[in-house]
């Protein structure tokens, strides 16, 4: 496992280029939402995924590494954390945070904390 928590593990089926808005996401253990956002830029790749109802409509920004694999024909997207460190997780401002190099360090180690990286 790449210790780039930011750019996509090549076993994703993954492509670049491939919108993933709308996508259904699934952690380890049930739904979390859908994504609102993605970028794939390299070594800055993550999702935006809109919780809904689940947790009030938090946002929350996932790194593309925690991405387990991308199903196109299904429109899903199973990353290897739980509900709860989906949760947990810092909170997400789009307004605030999007390129903000300090918040993405932040989300950064708390995913690597998480998987044991």
């Amino acid at each position: 496992m790449s210790d780039n928590i930011w750019g996509y593990q090549p076993t994703t089926g993954y492509t670049a280029g491939t919108d993933l808005t709308g996508f259904k996401v699934e952690a380890t253990d049930g739904s979390i939402g859908k994504v609102d956002k993605h970028s794939d830029d390299v070594d800055s790749s993550y999702l935006v995924v809109d919780t809904g109802v689940w947790i009030f409509g938090k946002h929350v920004l996932l790194p593309a590494g925690t991405v387990r694999s991308v199903d196109l024909d299904e429109h899903r997207i199973h990353v290897d954390l739980t509900k709860d460190q989906i949760k947990n997780s810092p909170e997400f401002d789009k307004d605030k945070h999007v390129g903000d190099v300090g918040y993405h360090e932040q989300v950064g180690g708390y995913y690597q904390t998480q998987r044991g990286i």
